[in-house]
């Protein structure tokens, strides 16, 4: 059943994706900043961790997912550090992330011939 529910949500929310950009005609870029804000308002009003615990990676695994690690590291933080750790929470949460994406990005140009 889990992987279910994993499978609608996530499902749910790239429809959204789609329909934002099909119906409301924005750009992917707006698109996909929307879904990151969407996740961040979600886990700021403490709506997203339900949502992950329900849906498992139909939740963690979209876009959505980003917002909410941002706003999730930056509440973390501040809670321990104050303001700047507002600041430290985002980067502390994410840079593994983006981290890899850019190292493996990069071995992946190394690798392959880019076309264009």
């Amino acid at each position: 059943m889990t992987f279910l529910w994993a499978f609608l949500v996530g499902g749910i929310i790239c429809v959204v994706g789609q329909f934002l950009m099909d119906v409301v005609k924005l750009t992917p870029a707006h698109t996909m900043s929307s879904l990151v804000v969407a996740g961040a308002v979600l886990d700021g009003l403490g709506l997203y961790e339900p949502l992950v615990r329900f849906a498992g990676a139909g939740a963690t695994v979209p876009i959505t997912s980003f917002g909410n690690a941002l706003v999730h590291g930056a509440m973390a933080e501040a809670k321990q550090h104050g303001l700047i750790g507002i600041v430290t929470g985002i980067f502390e949460v994410t840079s593994a992330g983006i981290s890899a994406a850019i190292v493996f990005g990069f071995f992946m140009a190394l690798i392959f011939r880019p076309k264009g």
